[in-house]
C-alpha cells in the first residue's frame, strides 16, 4: 500500500495547521486527503457535498468507553456524517473506533490520526478499521515518516502530541466519555487553545467516565445532545438543507427529476443551464429528456415556470 506525503503548506485544508505553535512539517498517509470540494454533484449523496471545504468534527473519548459512550459516540458521527461532514478521529480503542464506526456507517468519510509512523497502524486490534476507512474515501495520517524511532521519550508523549492535529483540522471537538485524566482532555485542552468550538455530552454525575466531560461545562464547552446542537455553530442553515434533501427524495420519483430539483434548490433557475450541467454528467441527456422530467415536476406542482424557460421551486 503507497505511503503518500504532503507539505501542509500545500494543503488548503490543512494550511490552519501552519498555525500551531510546533507544525508538522510534512503529514504521512494513506488514502484520499479531504481537500476542497469542487462543482456540486449532480446527485450528492449529503446536503453539504460541494459546499467548499469539507467541515470536519473531531469525536474523542476514553478507550475504556461504557455502553452510553458507544452508543453516543456512533450515534453523533453517523448523525454528522449523514450531513456530510468528516469525521476525525484518532482511531484508539473505545470511543474514538465507536466514531469512526459510525461516520462509516453513514457511508461518509472519516479521518484517523495516529500517534504512531505512518507504517505503524496501531493498534492491531483496529486493522480491520483501518482498512475500512480507505476503503470508503477517507484517509489515515501521521506526522512521523515510515519506520522512524521516536526514542522512548517522543514514544511516551507521541499520542498527546498528535491530539493538536486531531483539533487543529477540526471545525469543532466532541469529547464523548472521559474520566478526570483522560487523554481527549488533552484534546479539549488544544480546541480551547486554538479557538476550536468544544462540545461535551453531559453524563451521569455518579460515572467515573463522565467526570472529565462535565467538568469542561466549566471551561466552556457546550452541551451536545444531537448534530444539530453541532452544525448551529459550524454550519448555521445545514438542517434547512438536510430537509430539503429529503424533500426533494420525496417528491422526484427518478434520477432525472432529482438532478432538476438539486439545481434549481441551489438557485440555477435557467432551464438551457440545468440542460448543460445535466449532459456534463450525462452527455446523451437531451432536449426531450429534459422536458419530460421538468414537465412531470411541474404537473406535480414541484417546480412553477415564472417566464420563458425560467423554473423555480413552487
Amino acid at each position: 500500500m503507497e505511503i503518500k506525503n504532503i507539505n501542509i503548506s500545500d494543503s488548503k485544508y490543512f494550511s490552519r495547521l501552519e498555525f500551531l505553535e510546533d507544525p508538522p512539517e510534512r503529514l504521512y498517509y494513506y488514502g484520499v486527503l479531504p481537500e476542497f470540494s469542487g462543482d456540486l454533484p449532480v446527485n450528492p449523496r449529503f446536503p453539504l457535498e460541494g459546499e467548499g471545504r469539507p467541515r470536519t468534527v473531531a469525536i474523542v473519548g476514553s478507550r475504556k468507553m461504557t455502553t452510553y459512550g458507544e452508543t453516543w459516540a456512533f450515534k453523533l458521527a453517523k448523525e454528522l456524517a449523514e450531513l456530510g461532514v468528516t469525521i476525525v478521529s484518532g482511531m484508539a480503542l473505545g470511543i474514538d473506533a465507536a466514531a469512526h464506526r459510525g461516520a462509516l456507517a453513514a457511508g461518509g468519510r472519516t479521518i484517523a490520526f495516529l500517534g504512531t509512523p505512518i507504517s505503524q497502524v496501531y493498534p492491531v486490534e483496529n486493522k480491520r478499521l483501518f482498512r475500512e476507512i480507505l476503503d470508503q474515501g477517507g484517509c489515515v495520517l501521521s506526522e512521523y515518516p515510515p519506520d522512524i524511532d521516536l526514542g522512548p521519550k517522543l514514544r511516551t508523549n507521541s499520542f498527546l502530541l498528535r491530539n493538536r492535529l486531531i483539533s487543529g483540522i477540526s471545525d469543532a471537538v466532541i469529547v464523548v466519555e472521559a474520566d478526570e485524566r483522560s487523554g481527549s482532555l488533552n484534546t479539549a485542552s488544544h480546541a480551547l487553545e486554538q479557538g476550536v468550538p468544544l462540545f461535551a455530552v453531559p453524563g451521569d454525575l455518579s460515572r467515573q467516565m463522565s467526570r472529565g466531560c462535565n467538568q469542561l461545562f466549566g471551561k466552556g464547552a457546550l452541551a451536545v445532545t444531537c448534530a444539530d446542537d453541532v452544525m448551529s455553530v459550524i454550519y448555521p442553515g445545514a438542517t434547512k438543507r438536510k430537509k430539503k434533501k429529503m424533500k426533494i427524495e420525496m417528491l422526484a420519483t427518478s434520477d432525472d427529476e432529482k438532478a432538476i430539483l438539486y439545481a434549481i434548490s441551489r438557485g440555477m433557475t435557467s432551464g438551457e443551464e440545468i440542460l448543460k450541467m445535466l449532459r456534463e454528467e450525462w452527455p446523451l441527456f437531451d432536449v426531450s429528456r429534459f422536458n419530460i422530467a421538468i414537465t412531470t415536476l411541474e404537473l406535480k406542482g414541484v417546480v412553477k415556470r415564472e417566464y420563458g424557460n425560467q423554473w423555480v421551486l413552487a
